[in-house]
């Protein structure tokens, strides 16, 4: 029997392959759980994915986002921020300011790229969501 030599490196999977794998349900579930972020609240990525039981999936909830900006429903996707209340999302935008300029639309004051006060503005989906 003969065998091919194995490559060494690993095919890296892009989100759209990942999305067609699953049927695109794990970024529907992202952009249901953004869709219910109130104005004037954050949450992080993180977060979501914790919520949704893939709590080490933070950067696919990213690629949910990115890919977002294409879906037919508005999803407030300029609601999701790192860990830290950075706008870390924001070269996705149309513009570099656009993410924050729709946060200011939401009522939430950015300074630095970061949320001002994230704390008391962060919407944690696993409280807020689990009655």
């Amino acid at each position: 029997m003969t065998r091919k030599p194995s490559s060494s490196k690993k095919k890296e999977k892009k989100p759209a392959d990942i999305a067609a794998k699953r049927g695109n349900s794990f970024f529907e579930d992202v952009f249901d759980v953004v869709s219910q972020i109130p104005r004037g609240r954050v949450t992080s990525y993180g977060a979501i994915a914790k919520y949704l039981g893939t709590g080490l999936s933070a950067r696919m909830v990213g690629w949910a986002m990115n890919a977002s900006h294409s879906s037919e429903k508005t999803i407030p996707a300029q609601r999701v921020v790192n860990r830290n209340g950075m706008l870390s999302g924001k070269s996705h935008f149309g513009s570099p300011t656009h993410m924050e300029e729709l946060l200011k639309k939401d009522g939430v004051e950015v300074k630095n790229d970061t949320v001002v006060d994230f704390e008391k503005k962060f919407w944690d989906p696993a409280v807020e969501l689990n009655f």
